[in-house]
C-alpha cells in the first residue's frame, strides 16, 4: 500500500509518497517547493494558498502517474494557525512564529497568570512565539479580526480543512501551543478565558491517526483523483519524526535536526517539576500519546541565514560550507546559538561577528571559519542540553540518535559525538515523512504499534554511526565555550 506524506518545514515543503512491503518502507519523492516567510508592511506571514496549491499540484502529479495512495497525512512546524470567520473562510493570512511582535509578548501575559502556573498547567517552554502568547498579541492590540473569530485551526489542521471541509484538533500539534493540558489532553479553560475564548473556537480534539474524511468535491475536481482519505497524523513534524526514530531499545535521546535542533526524550507520563521549570523544558504531545520531554535548541537556523548571505556575492551549497568548516582551524570562537540575538537579525554574519567581539574572543572572518564556529557550538550546546535532560530522565542514555535534514550532515554528526562523549547514530534524514507515512499505515491496520514501526525503519534505511574521538580535547574547549556562553 502506498501514502503521501505532506512534510512542510519552516522553509520548504516537500509531497513524499511512501509504499509498505515485506517489513521496508520505500520513499519517492513527489514534488518540493519552497516555503517563503512573505514581509508586508513589517510584519511577517505564510501564504496559506500557495500552501495549499502546492498540495493541489503534488495530487496532481499523483494523478498524473496513476499512483494508486491509500491516504495523505500533513505535518507542520509547531505554534502557528489560522482564523476562520463563520463563513469557513480565512481572515487572514497566518502570522509566522519569527514576527517580531511577541517580543515581550510572555511578560504581558504574565500580569494575568504568574510564570510558573503557566509552566504548571502546561509543561511547555516559555517562547515568546507560543500560540498562547500570539493569540494573546491579537487580543491585546485590538486586532480587527480578533471579534470575527469563528474557528483557530493549527497549520496541519486548517490545510487539511481546505483539502476536506472538516475541522479538528490534532493532539500533537495543539500541544505546542502552551494552552493544553497534559494529563487530559485538552485546552485549559483558565487560558481560554484569559484570551476570551472557548472550546467551540477550535475543531474537534482528536489523536493521531483519526480519519478526518475524503478530499472535497472541490479537490477532487482540481486533481481527478476520488477517494482519497485525508488522515489526521502526527501533526507536529517533530512528533512525527520522533516516532521514526530507528531506536532498538528506550535507553535514547533523540535530536529532531533541522532549521531547529530539538533534543529529547520519550516519557510516558508528563514531567513537571520545578527543575524542568528552571531548565525551560517542555511536554510535547506525542504521536503514540506519550509525552516527548525536550528542549527547543537554535539548529540550521544560523547556518540558513549565513547561507542567504554568502549566496549575495556567490552561489554556495551546504556541502561547500562544510567542506569550508572542515577546513578551518579548530576552536577559535564560540556563541550561544541560543541567544536572542540570533533569532532575527538583520544580518546573521554580523550578529555572529558582534557576539564574538562582547566576549572578547577570535572574530571569525572567512565562510568556513563562521561555519566552524557554529557547528563547534551547536555541538557544545547539545552537549549542555543533553546533560540536563540526563538529570531529568528516568533511565541512563546510551545514544543520540540524531534524525531529519541534519543527520546528513556528516562533520556536525562527528563533532556532536566528540562532544556528548557518547556514540551517535544518524537517521533516516526524511524521518518525518517517514513517521507520518507509518502513522497513515497504522490507521489502514497494516502496521500495529511504535516498535513495529521502528523496525520497519530500520529495515528501510542504512545508518550512520559516530564514535566520540578526541574526547579529551573537547572537554577542554567546552570549557572555554561556557566562559562565553551567556544564559537567556
Amino acid at each position: 500500500m502506498s501514502f503521501l506524506a505532506i512534510d512542510l518545514g519552516a522553509s520548504s515543503g516537500r509531497a513524499m509518497l511512501g509504499t509498505i512491503q515485506n517489513s521496508r518502507l520505500e520513499l519517492k519523492e513527489i514534488s518540493r517547493f519552497p516555503n517563503p516567510i512573505i514581509e508586508v508592511n513589517g510584519r511577517l506571514y505564510w501564504d496559506l494558498f500557495h500552501l495549499y496549491n502546492q498540495i493541489v499540484v503534488a495530487l496532481q502529479e499523483v494523478e498524473s502517474r496513476k499512483l494508486r495512495v491509500t491516504s495523505l497525512g500533513i505535518d507542520t512546524w509547531g505554534v502557528d494557525f489560522v482564523c476562520f470567520g463563520k463563513d469557513g473562510e480565512p481572515l487572514r493570512m497566518p502570522y509566522s512564529y519569527r514576527d517580531p511582535r511577541t517580543f515581550g509578548a510572555p511578560e504581558r501575559f504574565f500580569s494575568k497568570m504568574p510564570k510558573e502556573e503557566v509552566y504548571r498547567k502546561t509543561g511547555i517552554q516559555i517562547m515568546n512565539f507560543n500560540t498562547l502568547f500570539q493569540l494573546d498579541t491579537l487580543l491585546s492590540e485590538n486586532s480587527s479580526i480578533y471579534p470575527a473569530i469563528d474557528k483557530i485551526l493549527f497549520m496541519p489542521d486548517a490545510l487539511s480543512y481546505l483539502l476536506t471541509g472538516k475541522m479538528v484538533t490534532e493532539y500533537t500539534i495543539a500541544s505546542t501551543s502552551q494552552m493544553i493540558n497534559p494529563y487530559t489532553k485538552q485546552f485549559d479553560r483558565s487560558f481560554l478565558q484569559a484570551l476570551q475564548l472557548d472550546d467551540n473556537h477550535f475543531g474537534t480534539n482528536v489523536l493521531p491517526g483519526y480519519r478526518i474524511g475524503n478530499i472535497s468535491p472541490s479537490v477532487q475536481r482540481l486533481t481527478g483523483l476520488q477517494d482519497l482519505s485525508v488522515i489526521a497524523v502526527a501533526g507536529h513534524d517533530t512528533a512525527s519524526a520522533v516516532l521514526a526514530t530507528p531506536a532498538e531499545n528506550e535507553n535514547f535521546a533523540y535530536l529532531s535536526s533541522g532549521t531547529w535542533s530539538l533534543m529529547g526524550v520519550e516519557s510516558e507520563k508528563p514531567v513537571i517539576n520545578d527543575e524542568t521549570f528552571a531548565l525551560n523544558f517542555t511536554n510535547e504531545g506525542g504521536a503514540d500519546g506519550s509525552i516527548r520531554l525536550l528542549k527547543n535548541i537554535c539548529g540550521m537556523w544560523l547556518i540558513e541565514q549565513c547561507k542567504k548571505e554568502w549566496e549575495n556575492k556567490q552561489p554556495v551549497t551546504y556541502e561547500e560550507i562544510v567542506v569550508a568548516a572542515k577546513q578551518s582551524a579548530p576552536f577559535q570562537c564560540f556563541i550561544n546559538p541560543d541567544s536572542p540575538c540570533f533569532a532575527a537579525p538583520g544580518s546573521m554574519i554580523t550578529a555572529i561577528r558582534v557576539y564574538c567581539k562582547e566576549t572578547n574572543q577570535y572574530i571569525p572572518q572567512t565562510m568556513g571559519e563562521i561555519a566552524r564556529c557554529i557547528y563547534e557550538s551547536l555541538a557544545f550546546r547539545y552537549r549542555q542540553v543533553l546533560a540536563n535532560l540526563q538529570q531529568l530522565a528516568t533511565f541512563p542514555i546510551n545514544t543520540l540518535h540524531i534524525i531529519g535534514g541534519g543527520a546528513r550532515n556528516k562533520l556536525l554528526n562527528s563533532f556532536t559525538a566528540n562532544a556528548i562523549g557518547k556514540p551517535v547514530v544518524a537517521g533516516p534524514s526524511e524521518a518525518t515523512a517517514m513517521g507520518n507515512i507509518l502513522l497513515q499505515a497504522k490507521a489502514a491496520g497494516i502496521v500495529d504499534n511504535k516498535k513495529e514501526i521502528r523496525q520497519i525503519v530500520r529495515n528501510s534505511i542504512d545508518l550512520d554511526m559516530f564514535e566520540p574521538e578526541d574526547t579529551a580535547l573537547w572537554n577542554s574547549h567546552y570549557t572555554d565555550y561556557l566562559n562565553v556562553y551567556r544564559e537567556i
